[in-house]
């Protein structure tokens, strides 16, 4: 399989990285970045065949679109005349196939993903939409690229791509903010810097990795460890009567609320 990337940024230099993790041919993925001294580091770094034009894109399998959002338009309309039969398959937060399409002339075989910043770790989780009309091979291919930064999941409706950029898309974020404020917390106790942030980071690591290898379920885990009349119900009590569910609710469903208003934006 060969695989073009238009944009060398962050979410392209993870994928890639995942994929020579994995072992995959380096030589047989091609980066179009208009950066000269980005193109050298590329180079250097992964082995990659690098360009600045569009014209290689015709003899490619999978071309991945890996530029910002607010550019993928312009890029679109430099790509189309490439095109056969390859698979496009986006990156770009917000626009949907149907945009993608319409700026490619109507091509249909076109896959739309989500991932998050934790696949710059391989430790990812990437949403996938596929059209109609892409085969299950290419599926496949899709899935194969995506799965070397981590897990994968198909949604049946693109319309759910709002609420997977409102969990996993933003979510890393909201994970940030909570361990920011259990490392504060451990300084007003009287912990130094230091000792807070790695009880605070450690803590998270280990209870998602609980969660993750546990056959109980979070709620399960969550009472196991909250003891009738310890500190740990105490606490939960005032989260509880911050009412901090319902808080994380409101935050999903505004990340939401902005996914879609995005999406109407840059679909013009």
């Amino acid at each position: 399989m060969k695989i073009s990337f238009i944009g060398g940024g962050n979410m392209a230099r993870a994928i890639i990285g995942g994929l020579k993790h994995n072992n995959f041919e380096m030589s047989a993925i091609t980066v179009l970045e208009l950066d000269a001294q980005k193109r050298v580091a590329l180079a250097q770094e992964f082995n990659v065949q690098v360009t600045d034009t569009y014209a290689e894109f015709s003899n490619t399998d999978v071309i991945v679109l890996a530029v910002k959002p607010q550019q993928l338009k312009a890029a679109c309309g430099q790509l189309s005349p490439v095109l056969a039969a390859q698979l496009v398959v986006s990156i770009a937060a917000g626009v949907r196939c149907k945009d993608i399409s319409r700026w490619l002339n109507n091509y249909p075989a076109i896959v739309r993903v989500m991932p998050n910043t934790p696949a710059q770790i391989q430790a990812g989780v990437s949403a996938l939409y596929a059209m109609p009309n892409v085969s299950q091979g290419e599926r496949e291919q899709a899935n194969t690229i995506l799965a070397a930064v981590g897990k994968t999941l198909w949604l049946q409706t693109e319309d759910k791509m709002d609420a997977v950029t409102a969990i996993s898309g933003s979510g890393p974020a909201y994970v940030f903010y909570l361990i920011e404020a259990l490392q504060e917390a451990g300084v007003q106790l009287g912990l130094d810097h230091e000792a807070a942030t790695m009880l605070a980071l450690q803590t998270f690591a280990g209870a998602s990795l609980l969660a993750a290898n546990s056959a109980d379920d979070v709620k399960t885990l969550r009472a196991q460890v909250t003891s009738k009349g310890g500190t740990t119900e105490q606490g939960i009590l005032a989260l509880e009567a911050a009412n901090i569910k319902n808080i994380m609710s409101q935050a999903a469903q505004a990340a939401a609320d902005k996914s879609i208003a995005l999406g109407d934006q840059l679909s013009q």
